[in-house]
């Protein structure tokens, strides 16, 4: 929503944490609550295992990679090329992978001792889905919160009944719009917050009357973080 009033629901609605700036506080809730929904709340993340975190330098998947980091997890962040590498690995990763310039596979059995990964948590989708799922684990999950590739996802039959896979679709809302998985995520990110293990990432803020240039700038790809509009 823009603009310098708006009426939202009251699910949508969360306090300013103390110690927040404002801008610090809008830029934390959608990212770390669609993080959290996906790896803790469904996914029960461990210490010591390893998750696969695509388009890692997004604001979500920044918030994937701390709160990976929180629970004791490995972090392993996927991007397409080397150029957003040391910012990725500066962000908590323990990995970086550029999956157009290594094998993912290979990188992933190199790292986790040919184990593969518990977890894979993808706002992409699209054909290089296959190489994902076969990166997994035994049992492991598969997370699918967004369509920036609207091509069908190629799904490799034997890696999924070999390793009994789970490919699971997940939206945002399904945390928010329950009442007490929505007050689980508070407290555990509130509680990150405070101990200073989760910090939303600013990449750049704008004015409201630069909206169109701050939208400009999102499909640029060029940021690491989220981006702020102050009115």
């Amino acid at each position: 929503m823009y603009g310098e009033l708006a009426v939202a629901p009251v699910h949508a609605i969360v306090r300013q944490p103390s110690g927040m700036t404002s801008l610090e506080a809008a830029g934390t809730w959608m990212q770390f609550v669609t993080a959290y929904g996906a790896l803790i709340d469904i996914g029960n993340l461990q210490h010591g295992e390893t998750v696969l975190i695509r388009a890692a330098s997004s604001s979500v998947g920044l918030a994937a990679i701390q709160i990976a980091n929180l629970v004791g997890a490995v972090p392993v962040a996927l991007t397409r090329t080397s150029e957003k590498r040391q910012a990725l690995l500066d962000a908590g990763a323990a990995h970086v992978i550029a999956t157009q310039e290594q094998d993912l596979v290979s990188e992933v059995n190199r790292i986790t001792q040919d184990n593969g990964a518990r977890m894979a948590f993808d706002p992409v989708g699209g054909p290089e889905v296959a190489y994902i799922l076969r990166a997994l684990s035994y049992l492991g999950v598969f997370f699918q919160y967004g369509a920036l590739d609207t091509a069908d996802m190629s799904i490799p039959v034997m890696e999924v009944l070999g390793k009994d896979l789970t490919i699971r679709g997940y939206q945002l809302f399904e945390i928010t719009q329950d009442a007490a998985r929505l007050n689980g995520a508070k407290a555990f990110i509130t509680k990150g917050l405070q101990i200073g293990a989760l910090l939303p990432m600013i990449a750049k803020v704008f004015t409201l009357a630069e909206i169109s240039e701050a939208h400009r700038y999102m499909e640029s790809n060029v940021q690491i973080g989220k981006i702020g509009i102050e009115v």
